[in-house]
């Protein structure tokens, strides 16, 4: 599965101060890091959050992963 997560997730100054966040949306991304860190599980989040889907969630993950790239 390849999920582009740059489809997912945007920033904007005008929105949380140009934080990460899903698209369409104010859910930041650092906040699904942190509940997937403490031991969410993805069922969990989306349940929480209705507006989420699995590849916003993986491309939380994707993110993170790229930004300790660089």
């Amino acid at each position: 599965m390849n999920i582009d997560w740059l489809s997912h997730i945007s920033t904007d100054p005008k929105i949380l101060f140009g934080k990460p966040v899903i698209k369409n949306t104010r859910i930041p991304v650092d906040l699904i890091l942190e509940k997937l860190a403490a031991g969410d599980k993805s069922e969990d989040l989306l349940e929480a959050y209705p507006v989420l889907t699995k590849d916003d969630i993986i491309s939380c993950l994707l993110f993170g992963a790229e930004m300790r790239k660089r």
